[in-house]
């Protein structure tokens, strides 16, 4: 006859079973390694010079309509006339993620005209860099 003091023994044993389980089970599959820093000097702002400069710098049509200049790191993190482009931290909201995935109005997705869009790889170093804090390094 099970007594409740033997029914408590076995769940604290069948307790215990499945926490080493678990334990065991997380041992053998440890946390992805964390994203390599994105440098803003040697990845983002080769990318910003190859597609973003011919019209984001002062007396260029980009500059002159939105008031964004990309010559710096303090210029780019000021934004436009219009507010913040890179939000650190959050690449999901920052504009400049949103017109460089090309999910704004087509008629201010980036880059425009004749400038070859951004390469997947490109894209996917500007939202690590926003995602890692968007630092100046």
């Amino acid at each position: 006859m099970c007594t409740p003091l033997r029914l408590l023994s076995r769940a604290a044993l069948g307790l215990v079973a499945a926490t080493t389980v678990i334990a065991a089970l997380a041992a053998c599959n440890p946390a992805p390694p964390a994203a390599p820093a994105v440098s803003f000097r040697n990845d983002v702002a080769p990318i910003i010079e190859k597609h973003c400069v011919s019209c984001h710098v002062p007396g260029k049509p980009g500059a002159e309509a939105s008031g964004f200049v990309v010559d710096s790191y303090a210029a780019l993190m000021k934004g436009t006339k219009f507010g913040a482009v890179v939000l650190p931290g959050d690449p999901v909201s920052s504009t400049l993620i949103v017109l460089v995935e090309r999910r704004a109005d087509p008629s201010i997705n980036m880059p425009h005209g004749t400038i070859d869009r951004l390469s997947a790889a490109e894209i996917a170093t500007l939202r690590a860099w926003v995602q890692q804090g968007a630092r100046n390094n």
